[in-house]
């Protein structure tokens, strides 16, 4: 059974930072050759904040690009997201995916919560 675990959430000052952790169970992390980090605001749509793939290529949205870093740790089975000069616009919960980019079959971790105050 697959699970996916975040940490790192909580409330922190307009331009501090954050670092969010997803732990991998059930399978190998470098089993996948999609993985990201996603986010959703009370009343918008998830939205894909960061991507990485098994060769290790990365992909932002335009709104964090230079301030977040998405990385991996395949030994640990770890997913990770430094995220820098958090700005109250970043206030969502944070969510861990994984999956294959030819499927539909992915999972999903809890969410963390991160608010950013002004």
């Amino acid at each position: 059974q697959v699970q996916l675990v975040e940490s790192g959430g909580g409330l922190v000052q307009a331009g501090g930072s954050l670092r969010l952790s997803c732990v991998v169970s059930g399978i190998r992390l470098n089993s996948f050759n999609a993985m990201g980090w996603y986010r959703q605001a009370p009343g918008k749509q998830r939205e894909l904040v960061a991507g990485i793939s098994n060769w290790g290529s990365t992909n932002y949205a335009d709104s964090v690009k230079g301030r977040f870093t998405i990385s991996r740790d395949n030994a640990k089975n770890m997913l990770y997201l430094q995220m820098n000069s958090l700005k109250p616009e970043d206030t969502a919960v944070y969510y861990c995916n994984v999956g294959w980019s030819a499927s539909n079959v992915d999972y999903w971790g809890q969410g963390t919560q991160v608010t950013v105050s002004s």
